[in-house]
């Protein structure tokens, strides 16, 4: 009996032992999983049909991750109310990617971003509602080549608003001769992508496989072609255009065909560049011209850089290569709220003494920030875009998402502490990958 009571009080004494070890075990267990869940954000989105008003159901969604370059990091569906749920697993800049129907739409997720609201738009492959604003064509002559930029502004305002996407869905031709160096597209509040265009079955004719999304879409191509001294052009338009601009530097000369209908325009902002625009121009209208002589387009300087729109104060024009929006040229309405595309593109200029030739087949100016911005379409040509290093793209990415939110924030779209706590986190990313960069030269 003794014996007994002996061995129960042995087999209690362990079993307490055993559980003395197994308490601290377990709230050392709950610690981690309670630190770990405290340290993952969670990114809660709703996306919604912007055709038919009601939610998004069962479109993919894409988490990327802009660490040292663009990784995917999740993958999910839309529910049956168009939410969608991520947990982040760094504080580090994402991108949010909604496919539908096979077109794809973005969304910045700053650092910090717990919440967001995302509109994708059925699609057609051809509809109501799409305009050109304007055909801007920019020229310089350096020795026995042309360079040239050709830049289109696309809106589609189909009610309801719809997306536009076929195998040829934006058609333009370039001059005989022509070599496409660079071409690029973005749409409305997004980053410029490269986008290269097919070339059709008819000679000079090319085609941008990339969707015409509801708002504004541009397209920009840059290109050279053999210079003798003169030549002689003859746009074929496809579409009808409110505006169709031709600018030169003041060096060379603008002799216009005949019949057509160009009217020279003033740029106060770069007093060394000859501006041309016909208004209104339909399918077929003569727009032929002749250029010649030689001269480079410069950025504007001294007063003019300094001097706004009246003339008395800061422009607010940056420094980026494509000039970002200047002040409206010396025109009278409606030219002047297009003032944008007759000053420049949206990334490539002709700047003076830049031989963009030397550097076409280096690098692209412009960061990939879309791997595909279209799902594959049977029978398409794979369009492969050019791009740098890694590092070199998550730069130029939030170089880019820097200046698009001073455009925002002066604008008024965002709220001063919107700005505020966006720029710390797009400074304190740079930051970091500036020194990884260096650290990576050095090395």
């Amino acid at each position: 009996m003794i014996g007994h009571s002996a061995a129960r009080r042995e087999c209690c004494t362990s079993s307490a032992g055993r559980r003395a070890h197994i308490v601290p075990a377990i709230i050392l267990l709950a610690c981690i999983f309670s630190t770990a869940s405290a340290s993952a954000q969670t990114l809660a989105g709703t996306i919604t049909n912007g055709t038919t008003k009601k939610a998004a159901v069962g479109d993919d969604v894409v988490l990327i991750k802009l660490g040292q370059g663009m990784e995917e990091a999740g993958r999910t569906k839309t529910d049956a109310n168009g939410a969608f749920r991520f947990k982040l697993d760094d504080s580090g800049p994402h991108l949010i990617r909604a496919i539908h129907q096979g077109v794809t739409y973005h969304r910045m997720a700053p650092p910090g971003t717990t919440s967001m609201e995302m509109q994708v738009f059925d699609v057609g492959k051809k509809i109501e509602g799409i305009s050109v604003t304007a055909d801007v064509m920019r020229f310089q002559a350096l020795g026995n080549e042309l360079q040239g930029i050709r830049l289109f502004a696309v809106d589609n305002k189909s009610k309801p608003p719809r997306t536009q996407m076929n195998d040829q869905n934006f058609e333009f031709y370039l001059p005989e001769g022509a070599q496409i160096d660079q071409s690029e597209a973005m749409t409305a509040g997004g980053q410029p992508i490269n986008s290269a265009p097919v070339p059709q079955k008819e000679r000079n004719r090319y085609a941008f496989i990339f969707p015409l999304r509801p708002g504004e879409t541009q397209f920009q191509v840059a290109f050279h072609l053999p210079y003798t001294g003169e030549a002689s052009l003859e746009p074929k338009e496809i579409y009808s255009a409110q505006h169709f601009v031709v600018m030169l530097p003041k060096s060379m000369q603008f002799t216009p065909g005949p019949g057509t209908a160009f009217q020279s325009m003033k740029d106060p902002r770069q007093s060394d560049a000859l501006v041309q625009v016909a208004s209104n121009t339909e399918i077929g209208q003569p727009l032929s011209f002749k250029i010649s002589g030689t001269g480079t387009l410069t950025e504007a300087t001294g007063e003019q850089a300094s001097a706004g729109p009246e003339g008395g104060g800061p422009a607010g024009r940056d420094s980026r290569p494509g000039g970002g929006l200047g002040p409206p040229i010396d025109a009278p309405d409606p030219l002047e709220k297009y003032r944008v595309y007759i000053l420049g593109g949206f990334a490539l200029v002709l700047a003076a003494g830049a031989l963009y030739v030397a550097k076409r087949s280096r690098s692209a100016a412009i960061p990939d920030f879309v791997a595909a911005d279209v799902a594959p379409v049977e029978n398409q040509p794979p369009v492969r875009p050019r791009t740098s290093g890694r590092s070199g793209m998550l730069l130029e990415a939030l170089k880019e998402e820097l200046f698009q939110l001073e455009v925002e924030h002066k604008q008024g779209h965002i709220s001063q502490q919107e700005y505020e706590k966006a720029k710390a986190a797009l400074d304190q990313t740079l930051e970091r990958a500036l020194k990884r960069n260096a650290a990576r030269t050095s090395a």
